[in-house]
């Protein structure tokens, strides 16, 4: 049965913003040609948005044709603006964009652990309407928050998990109060990242695919046939709990402790480091992130290869603003996708805590010994292949990519190790890849996230009215 002239209408409004959205500001004729539509309906389709206050025009391009310069039609980015939360233990970072992605502030504050359950909310709240202000956003449209723990299926709400700041779940619920108007959600933090993956990231080409997240705690996300999979309590990729091999003790129902956790949290790999006499500068010697980064330089360096510069990204860089010129949402090197500008620098460096400064005066530790650097490396190879190998006996996801801020600084020698290894222990043929986007996966996974919901909605048959800004 062939649709409706409404309901055609409505397909071909979405696909042109679609475009829009994907390849950035486009000519009627450059759409003309993507969608395969008629000139007419393609005219239609323009005025019929540009009414609606969706589309305007954004310049002019000079085409091989005579006559006037064909007028340009871009989204009007400034619809509607989008904030993003990534919530940690020690801190919470924020974005502010655009409609199309465009970031406009990001900042961050480190929220310590002997912080009260109030201050700690009133902390963030304040964050979020500083960057809202800075970003010139009057209202917020959508709001998306990455956090650790267990999402309910069925609400949607963070559930109460033992370990976790109760300031966390108390932080959403006062953002839905503070922000009436606007769309909160939240979603597990390695679920974002995976999304983040799979889009910007080590995982564009695949549709089937693991995260194993390694930062402060350990996590995993799966995808399958291109659909994130959250399990029947929320549960689908609590990793930490799982019962391996090398532990003292099992884990418990409300301890993750003796479970992979033991194995490949930041603490254990701290400890390893330690046990192989990884050295690293004094303000990195408590970060697993840091203690890797050392150990693959030093490991680089003796195959000759070039050293690798500090990286900002450490096991707490998506929660400071980093004063180096490297973005929570933009690693280096990773260039936007169509349609995503690159974000803007955040302004200074905020504390971290647990970090340690160096003295004035006080000398670097010299640089592990490359056997040292390889013990280390193939040790946390082996517990990482313990983790990997159980995911892939289950589910046969031929892709697992090291996430997070570990993930990240071990790099493409930290994987090839596990990949290895896990070419040895299964006969189901699976990639181990390294992420591209580290620890800013989770605030670029909250956006996008947020940024589907927001043009869902305003790219709707019939969608809500452009809104008068209003200050805060």
């Amino acid at each position: 049965m062939p649709a409706s002239p409404s309901t055609a209408r409505a397909i071909n409004d979405r696909l042109a913003l679609r475009l829009l959205q994907q390849e950035g500001p486009l000519t009627a004729g450059q759409l003309k040609q993507l969608t395969g539509l008629s000139r007419p309906t393609v005219a239609d389709l323009v005025e019929r948005l540009g009414a609606a206050g969706l589309i305007a025009v954004v310049g002019e391009a000079g085409e091989q044709r005579r006559g006037p310069n064909a007028k340009v039609y871009g989204i009007v980015a400034d619809r509607a603006h989008l904030a993003a939360l990534d919530v940690r233990t020690e801190g919470v970072a924020v974005a502010v964009t655009d409609l199309v992605g465009r970031v406009l502030a990001e900042a961050s504050v480190p929220i310590g652990g002997d912080t009260g359950t109030g201050p700690a909310v009133q902390q963030a709240v304040t964050l979020v309407e500083r960057v809202a202000k800075e970003a010139g956003a009057g209202r917020l449209h959508t709001v998306g928050i990455g956090a650790p723990g267990l999402i309910d299926p069925s609400s949607g709400e963070l559930r109460d998990s033992t370990g976790l700041p109760e300031w966390h779940r108390r932080l959403v619920a006062t953002l839905q109060e503070r922000l009436p108007e606007a769309r909160v959600s939240v979603e597990n933090e390695t679920n974002l990242a995976a999304l983040a993956e799979q889009r910007y990231g080590a995982a564009r080409d695949r549709d089937t695919f693991v995260l194993l997240w390694l930062g402060q705690g350990t996590g995993a996300a799966v995808v399958l046939d291109g659909a994130l999979r959250r399990g029947a309590s929320g549960g689908t990729g609590e990793i930490g709990f799982l019962p391996v091999p090398g532990t003292t003790a099992l884990p418990t129902s409300t301890d993750c402790e003796g479970g992979f956790h033991s194995l490949a949290s930041a603490a254990a790999v701290v400890s390893l480091a330690a046990e192989c006499d990884i050295a690293a500068p004094p303000r990195e010697l408590t970060s697993a992130a840091g203690v890797v980064r050392a150990a693959v330089a030093v490991t680089r360096a003796s195959d000759g290869g070039p050293g690798e510069e500090p990286a900002a990204d450490d096991a707490e860089g998506a929660v400071r603003a980093s004063g180096t010129g490297s973005s929570m949402l933009m690693p280096r090197g990773d260039a936007p996708a169509p349609g995503d500008a690159a974000p803007l620098l955040p302004g200074g460096a905020a504390p971290v805590p647990g970090a340690e400064s160096r003295s004035p005066g006080a000398e670097a530790p010299p640089p592990p010994a490359p056997a040292s650097a390889a013990r280390f490396l193939d040790a946390l190879a082996d517990r990482l292949a313990v983790g990997v190998a159980s995911v892939v006996a289950i589910l046969d996801p031929g892709c697992v990519v090291l996430g997070g801020e570990v993930g990240q600084a071990g790099g493409e020698e930290l994987a090839s190790r596990v990949r290895d290894r896990i070419a040895r222990m299964t006969p189901l043929p699976t990639e181990v890849r390294a992420t591209t986007l580290g620890g800013g996966a989770v605030l670029r996974g909250a956006l996008l996230t947020a940024r589907d919901r927001a043009q869902e909605e305003l790219f709707a048959p019939g969608g809500p009215p452009p809104q008068p800004s209003q200050g805060w």
